[in-house]
C-alpha cells in the first residue's frame, strides 16, 4: 500500500474515534456534572474538524504532478498542518476561558462514575496516539503527526480531568473546582503541543536543512553506483510525504559527456529504487580534479 493510501486510512481511523468520543464525553460531562470532561469534549470536536482538513488535504496531495503543480501537490500538508494547530489553539483558548468561568461559579461534584469513563478514554486515545504517530513516521507525513498530537492532547486533556474529578471526589466541599483547574491546566498542554506541531511544518514550508540522515543515506547508496567516485552538496527539500533531491556527483573528468550523462541516470534509478520516498532526483555531474586533464 502506499504512503497515501495508508495515511488516507489512518485518517478515517482518528475520524470515526474522535467522533465517538466527542459523543461519549459530552453526555458524560453533561449527566455527570464535570466540566472537565465537556471541555475535553469540546477538543474531540475540532479534532473531529481536523481530522476532516486532513483528509480533505491527502486527498488534494494524492493528485499527480501536472504543468502548475511540476513537483506534485504536497506541500498542501504542511498549510493543512497549521490550520489543524490553529485548532487546537482556538480550543485551548476556549476550554481556558469558560474553566475561569466555572471556577468562579459555585457547582456541584462530579459523580463519580465519570472517573470509569474517563479511564476507557485514556486507554483508547493513547492507543490512538501510538497508531497514528507509527504511521505518521512511516509515511512521513506532518499532517498525520499533527494528528498523532491530537490524540495524545486529547488523552492529557482526559488524564487532567481525571485527577481534577479524583481531588473533588476525595476531598469534597470546597474542592469542586478542581475539575475546572484540571481542564485550565490541559489548555496550557495543548498550547504546548500546538507549538511542537507547528514548528516542524513551518520548517517544511521554509526548506530547512533538517535531514541529515537521509542525506547520509543518499551519500552512502550514491557509491554503490559504477562510475560515482564521491559527492559533494547534497539538498533536499520536502513535499508532502516525498523527499526531492539535488545531488552533485564526482565522476571521472576524463569520462566524455555521454558517460557522464549515463552515470548521472544510473544514480537517479538506483536512489529511487533503494530509497522509496524519494521524488524528483536532480544529479549535477562533477568532474574529480584529480582525474580530469
Amino acid at each position: 500500500m502506499s504512503n497515501e493510501k495508508t495515511a488516507i486510512r489512518t485518517t478515517y481511523f482518528s475520524l470515526l474515534g474522535n467522533i465517538a468520543l466527542a459523543l461519549i464525553k459530552g453526555l458524560a460531562g453533561f449527566f455527570g456534572n464535570s466540566y472537565a470532561l465537556i471541555a475535553d469534549a469540546i477538543e474531540s470536536t475540532t479534532d473531529i474538524f481536523s481530522s476532516f482538513l486532513v483528509l480533505l488535504g491527502f486527498k488534494y496531495a494524492e493528485k499527480p504532478p501536472d504543468d502548475n503543480h511540476p513537483y506534485g501537490h504536497g506541500k498542501i500538508e504542511p498549510l493543512i498542518t497549521f490550520i489543524v494547530v490553529a485548532f487546537l489553539v482556538t480550543s485551548a483558548t476556549i476550554i481556558a476561558y469558560e474553566s475561569i468561568q466555572h471556577i468562579q461559579t459555585p457547582h456541584k461534584v462530579p459523580e463519580s462514575w465519570t472517573l470509569f469513563v474517563l479511564g476507557g478514554i485514556i486507554l483508547w486515545k493513547e492507543i490512538s496516539f501510538q497508531i497514528v504517530i507509527r504511521k505518521s513516521k512511516q509515511t512521513n507525513s506532518s499532517s498525520l503527526r499533527a494528528d498523532a498530537w491530537h490524540h495524545r492532547s486529547d488523552a492529557i486533556t482526559s488524564v487532567m480531568a481525571f485527577i481534577g474529578i479524583s481531588i473533588a471526589l476525595i476531598f469534597g466541599d470546597g474542592y469542586e473546582t478542581a475539575d475546572d483547574w484540571a481542564a485550565l491546566l490541559a489548555s496550557a498542554f495543548i498550547l504546548y503541543n500546538s507549538f511542537l506541531i507547528f514548528r516542524p511544518a513551518l520548517g517544511e514550508i521554509m526548506d530547512e536543512h533538517q535531514y541529515d540522515d537521509l542525506i547520509d543515506e543518499i551519500r552512502i547508496k550514491s557509491l554503490e553506483v559504477e562510475g560515482v567516485l564521491g559527492t559533494e552538496k547534497c539538498f533536499i527539500r520536502k513535499s508532502g510525504m516525498q523527499f526531492h533531491v539535488d545531488l552533485h556527483a564526482i565522476v571521472d573528468g576524463n569520462n566524455s559527456v555521454e558517460k557522464g550523462h549515463w552515470i548521472a541516470h544510473e544514480l537517479k534509478d538506483h536512489l529511487r529504487k533503494e530509497i522509496p520516498n524519494l521524488g524528483h532526483v536532480l544529479i549535477h555531474i562533477e568532474p574529480n580534479e584529480y582525474t580530469y586533464n
